[in-house]
């Protein structure tokens, strides 16, 4: 869950980003001398949806892959938006009725945690690395570890 928690956060991010430029822009505007060139913010959004890309695509392969290594089927559902929340949760043996607390909010980071936990017991490593399911930056670095650690 974390992974789609994770790619969530970083295409709203992008989503708002755009907002920001598009509604800020006449803000800018106002002032001839502080406006925004459209190829400095094109050029941004671009950097900012190149990254959402290759995060999402790390994501996609960290959890395939760790699909695979549990011998859990239908390992390409990784790949799949709102599938890969229900592959987590095959994984880490919660029920599936659990998408459903996603939803919800603040539920949903202690949901993502107990789901990040099974993930790694599955993998037969520490479940301490469920709770890193929610640092920043070390969040995109547990299931890289999971998936490609011995």
């Amino acid at each position: 869950m974390k992974a789609r928690l994770n790619r969530l956060s970083l295409s709203g991010l992008g989503v708002a980003l755009v907002g920001v430029l598009v509604s800020g822009g006449a803000a800018w505007g106002q002032s001839a001398n502080t406006s925004l060139s459209p190829a400095a913010a094109g050029s941004l959004l671009t950097i900012v949806l190149v990254c959402v890309l290759a995060t999402y695509i790390y994501m996609a392969l960290a959890l395939q892959t760790i699909a695979v290594k549990t011998n859990t089927a239908n390992a390409w559902l990784a790949w799949v938006p709102i599938a890969n929340a229900i592959l987590m949760l095959q994984i880490a043996k919660k029920p599936l009725w659990w998408i459903i607390l996603f939803a919800i909010p603040l539920v949903n980071i202690v949901i993502v945690i107990m789901v990040w936990m099974g993930v790694a017991e599955a993998r037969q490593k520490p479940n301490w690395w469920g709770i890193l399911a929610i640092v920043p930056f070390v969040n995109v670095i547990v299931p890289g570890y999971l998936a490609w650690s011995e």
